[in-house]
């Protein structure tokens, strides 16, 4: 089944690949595949890989091959939770994929920050020591002509191919029509057999360049990974499952299905006009599950979405996690200082949405922050003489979390434990960062660490595994979204997420990164919320997203009334010790335990 090709020449990292001097020339016919042209052949999971391999990768790897190696082959979704391993499950079908199906050229899309993991992944995994791996960032291709270089490489010899999704839409919707250009788009449309997308959730808005470019890609092999399927709304499932296969909703099988739950709802209809269209079937839904209080008819709707999806969608909620040492979630309702509350209620009336949140979140984190939000350039906000400034006249008592993150620091510290601290700004979390060091006399690079939209490969790579290792390391600050995917920090078990981000998947993907295989400690994260801020509304819709979510994958007519409510807890009482600690809840208003 796994049979070795002769070794060929390799492109290594560093090479600048030179534009070819045939870059007007098309692929010949047998360089660029047909991806229908496959026979039905049974895949099985190489022996080295089943022996490791936990029973929900098993029955993946089995769904994966029921989708895309048949008569009539479609794309899926593999919705496994954050941490159960779905990489790996994915690599070995590639492989195996590739052993029965020589020609073939699977392509990965992901982003661009996880393309070293991938690669390192599949090092670990790789039952062939000489399958190329090729992608534009290693090599260093820059332009059009160099990038086609590559791309033929790929399509012209068994290898794999990685792009990340904006620089794999930009070829896509590239209206520069020179030659160069219209040989990329060809082979990344034509070429592909199997179309992996990592993070697939994050081409789940329509009508934008990295969907529009998606859609184009001739194989019907479409591959969707992802552990928060649910982001925000109920449509933007069905759109990720209209890529994978094309007009879902107007499938017979739906249809069926979309009626009986149009028929069963008591969602009142006021435009007729829009009761057959399918963002009204959506609305349906979504008020359905928030706000239908029969728990019978509820029930009736998460059973149809199911037997709807059943076979496109693999959903994992990820019980192989319990095997770790475990998880105490925490939201922490914390009273503003006096300034603080002054300044919030003053930006509410003044402020528009994002400045709200923005300014807010940073004045929530210590008052003296608000001085520093005036300035509109990017640039100037994180100005680290101006943070300094500030921080000479400093009274850690007008920051009720910047006093938490500074208490909880010290305690970990006494205790031998690292802290996380993830935020979705970056004066913020830069302001801790500066605090730390005059505080504390940390040094970046030896007991602090960071990652930042900015960070490159290697400066990720390196932070992830100097914090994870060494000794001395005690505190990461990471930008909640260039954090959230592909990144394991597992040496921290302690986990500050400092503001609320509207999308709660991305907090729960921030808490994964510590909270996932090889993790030795229990994981206390704490979402700290200003009580009577903005926060307080923002954490409420964060939270009726998580229960939409809850309700379609996980909870079941034998759970009884569907109660996702969180769990209020004493703080002096809570099985937390650290949080116990006088100096730590003196603060606090509210504590709720997820």
């Amino acid at each position: 089944m796994f049979i070795k090709e002769p070794k060929r020449q390799r492109t290594y990292a560093g090479q600048r690949v030179r534009g070819s001097g045939n870059a007007d020339e098309n692929l010949t016919d047998e360089a660029i595949h047909s991806y229908q042209e496959l026979p039905v052949i049974e895949i099985c999971v190489h022996p080295r890989h089943r022996a490791l391999m936990k029973p929900h990768q098993v029955e993946g790897f089995n769904f994966l091959a029921r989708n895309l190696v048949t008569e009539n082959p479609g794309g899926c979704i593999m919705a496994h939770a954050p941490g159960s391993g779905k990489t790996f499950m994915i690599i070995s079908f590639l492989q195996s994929f590739m052993a029965r199906y020589p020609e073939a050229r699977p392509l990965v899309v992901l982003p661009r920050g996880i393309l070293q993991t991938w690669k390192k992944e599949f090092q670990n995994w790789q039952i062939e020591e000489d399958l190329p791996l090729y992608d534009f960032y290693s090599v260093r291709a820059d332009n059009r002509s160099q990038q086609m270089s590559v791309l033929r490489q790929w399509a012209e010899k068994r290898s794999i191919m990685f792009l990340g999704y904006k620089q794999f839409s930009s070829i896509i919707c590239d209206i520069c029509r020179n030659k160069a250009s219209a040989a990329c788009q060809e082979i990344l449309l034509k070429c592909p057999s199997v179309l992996v997308l990592d993070e697939g959730h994050t081409s789940r808005n329509q009508d934008t360049d990295i969907m529009i470019a998606l859609e184009k890609v001739q194989t019907p092999r479409k591959v969707v990974l992802s552990g928060t399927l649910y982001q925000n709304h109920v449509n933007e499932v069905f759109n990720i499952l209209n890529l994978v296969r094309p007009q879902f909703l107007k499938l017979e099988s739906s249809r069926t299905i979309m009626r009986r739950i149009l028929s069963t709802a008591s969602i009142r209809r006021s435009n007729n006009k829009q009761q057959n269209s399918d963002s009204f079937f959506f609305d349906i839904v979504e008020k359905t599950l928030l706000n239908d209080t029969d728990l019978k008819r509820k029930c009736s709707l998460i059973c149809d979405l199911r037997e709807m999806t059943k076979n496109v969608l693999h959903y994992y909620k990820g019980d192989s996690l319990d095997d770790l040492p475990g998880l105490m979630d925490f939201t922490v309702f914390l009273k503003l200082h006096p300034k603080q509350k002054r300044s919030i209620d003053k930006l509410k009336m003044e402020g528009s949405k994002f400045k709200i949140s923005s300014e807010g979140s940073a004045i929530c984190v210590h008052h003296g922050l608000k001085d520093l939000c005036r300035f509109s350039e990017a640039k100037e906000r994180v100005d680290e003489q101006r943070i300094d400034t500030t921080l000479a006249g400093f009274d850690i008592r007008e920051g009720v979390k910047a006093k938490f993150f500074l208490n909880l620091l010290n305690l970990c510290e006494a205790m031998g434990e690292k802290l996380l601290v993830f935020s979705q700004y970056l004066l913020p979390m830069k302001f801790l960062e500066r605090l730390t060091i005059n505080t504390k006399g940390y040094r970046t690079g030896n007991e602090i660490f960071s990652i930042t939209g900015d960070s490159d490969s290697a400066t990720r790579e390196s932070s992830m595994e100097q914090f994870n290792t060494s000794p001395q390391a005690r505190v990461f600050f990471g930008s909640i979204k260039a954090c959230g995917e592909g990144i394991s920090l597992v040496g921290a078990s302690r986990v500050i997420i400092l503001d609320v981000h509207l999308n709660p998947s991305i907090t729960r993907q921030a808490i994964g990164r510590a909270f996932r295989p090889r993790q030795a400690k229990i994981v206390y994260a704490y979402r700290l919320v200003g009580s009577g801020s903005p926060e307080e509304e923002d954490h409420s819709t964060c939270f009726k997203k998580e229960s939409i979510s809850k309700m379609w994958f996980e909870w079941n007519e034998y759970n009884g009334d569907p109660d996702f409510n969180m769990q209020p807890v004493d703080p002096q009482n809570c099985g937390d010790m650290v949080l116990e600690a006088q100096r730590l809840n003196e603060d606090i208003v509210a504590l709720y335990r997820r």
